[in-house]
Parts: C-alpha cells; sequence; structure tokens
C-alpha cells in the first residue's frame, strides 16, 4: 500500500491531542516521535495512539530506535488494514492488513474478541513490544519480538513473532472476505512481509490493542 503523508496541521493538531492524554514522565514534552505517532490519530484511534505515546513513554529506555513506530489495532476486522506503520522521519503512514490469533477469534469471525498470554493459547497478546532481531523459520524471513508489558512479558516464551503466511494474503479477502489465523503470531501476507520486515527494524516500538 502506498504510504500516506501527513500533513503538517495534522501533524501538529493530533500532537496536541496525544500528548495531552499523556501523564507526566521522562517524555511529557512533545517529541519528534510523539509528533509523528500522535498524526497517526487521523487514520487510528486517537485512545489507542494514546496508549501507545504512553507505552513509548514508560518503555523508552528499551526503544532505542526513534524513527519508525508500529501500531495494531484490533478494534477492526482482519479484512481492514489495521497495521499502521509510522515513519517519523518521513511523515508518512503505511497500513497493511495483519492477521491476529485462532485463541482470540475462536468462531473466525474476523475480530479479535479477547486478548492472552498464556502459552498453548494461540491468542493475540495486547501492549508494548520491542521489536528484535530477523531471522529465517519455517514461514520464512521473520522477526521476534519482545514484550514488554505484564499482558504480553511471555511473548518470547510464547514464541510471538511477526512472519508471514499464505492465510494472510490478499486473496483471503477475495475467497472469504477475511483473513485466517496464526496461532498468536502476528502474521502478514507474503506480499507485505518484505515491507513490514525492512520497515520495522531491531529497537523499534510496536504497540498492539483495541481502539
Amino acid at each position: 500500500m502506498t504510504p500516506r503523508s501527513l500533513s503538517r496541521r495534522s501533524l501538529l493538531q493530533h500532537a496536541t491531542l496525544g500528548v495531552a492524554g499523556l501523564a507526566a514522565g521522562p517524555l511529557s514534552a512533545a517529541t519528534p516521535v510523539q509528533r509523528g505517532l500522535a498524526a497517526a490519530a487521523s487514520a487510528v484511534s486517537p485512545a489507542l495512539v494514546s496508549r501507545a505515546l504512553a507505552a513509548l513513554a514508560r518503555h523508552n529506555s528499551q526503544i532505542w530506535s526513534h524513527d519508525v513506530v508500529a501500531i495494531a489495532d484490533f478494534s477492526l476486522s482482519s479484512a481492514t488494514p489495521r497495521f499502521h506503520i509510522v515513519n517519523i522521519l518521513t511523515g508518512t503512514m503505511t497500513s497493511l492488513r495483519v492477521a491476529h490469533g485462532k485463541g482470540s477469534d475462536p468462531d473466525h469471525s474476523g475480530y479479535l474478541h479477547n486478548f492472552a498470554d498464556v502459552v498453548g493459547s494461540n491468542a493475540t497478546s495486547e501492549g508494548a513490544y520491542l521489536t528484535g532481531v530477523a531471522y529465517t523459520g519455517i514461514h520464512g524471513p521473520s522477526r521476534r519480538l519482545i514484550g514488554l508489558d505484564p499482558t504480553n512479558a511471555h511473548a518470547e516464551e510464547r514464541a510471538i513473532v511477526i512472519h508471514s503466511a499464505w492465510y494472510a494474503n490478499s486473496a483471503m479477502i477475495a475467497q472469504q472476505g477475511i483473513l485466517g489465523r496464526s496461532d498468536g503470531c502476528f502474521a502478514f501476507g507474503e506480499q507485505d512481509i518484505g515491507q513490514v520486515l525492512s520497515s520495522i527494524g531491531r529497537g523499534r516500538l510496536f504497540y498492539a490493542g483495541k481502539g
């Protein structure tokens, strides 16, 4: 999907809203990253952007690359591009489809109904992640994730990663109207995984939640 430009007016207007929602902390003054994240409120739930901003402040010492952040809004259907890559340096945002875990959607409705961080649950976990190293596994090129919050603290133990899958390809929308489901990982279409892995390198914030 072609990146959308974030206008200076949108950047400033939404930055004011996003930063106002932060509690006083080390990043309570508006930084370029906060302004860029807040600009995503034009396409993402402001409440979710606010939580991502708070996570950035809370985990700032562990998130050592602030040029790009990612936000997944699981209040939306898997048919909707709900994974947003915000490039702070260029002022653009790219939105892609991402599959959620089958344990979060047992009826395969296309909507995530619940988060969980239990080993064997096959569910998607809510919260802030630190992007880890890239590697090649059974799903091809992938990236490890480190859970930073109590709600996703078992991400590494559960082997929750970013990877591609056939059931997350665009063709699934034409066939059944929604994407398939993962075992809890964040699965992207095979046509999108290269862009995701190259855009969101190691040491960046990825926040998953519901708006």
